[in-house]
């Protein structure tokens, strides 16, 4: 089953220190590996945005090349605003990005791999799977 990865997860593996190892990063290399990690446009645009050398935002820019962004629909941008609403009476907070994932997520029945713990907020009130680590 194919994954879809946040911002969260791309960010440890791309644009942070390597010291040590994460096992959120080895997850990553491992779903990678095996052609299920997943990229929508935002997270492309989150991973991108704020990178202050030319150099780094066209060495990050042609790493994540490599992904084929998941298609958007109009159903999904409909759907993330019910997410927003639905999360929104029940006092939970997320970004317009976060709620697009989960929205994705339940269309095409792919869980999300994060490690933001506002998902598990989210999931509480959302019908999403979160990825879970195999190790």
């Amino acid at each position: 089953m194919k994954v879809i990865v946040d911002t969260s997860v791309w960010s440890l593996a791309l644009r942070r220190s390597k010291d040590g190892e994460n096992e959120y990063v080895e997850e990553l290399e491992e779903l990678i590996k095996e052609v299920r990690a997943q990229l929508i446009g935002p997270v492309r645009q989150e991973l991108l945005n704020g990178i202050k050398s030319e150099k780094q935002y066209k060495v990050l820019k042609k790493h994540l090349r490599a992904f084929k962004d998941l298609a958007i629909e109009t159903e999904d941008y409909e759907l993330a605003a019910e997410y927003f609403n639905t999360a929104r009476k029940n006092a939970i907070q997320g970004s317009n990005t976060d709620f697009l994932l989960c929205a994705i997520s339940t269309r095409l029945r792919m869980p999300i791999y994060t490690t933001d713990n506002d998902f598990i907020n989210f999931q509480s009130v959302l019908p999403i799977e979160l990825h879970k680590i195999r190790r």
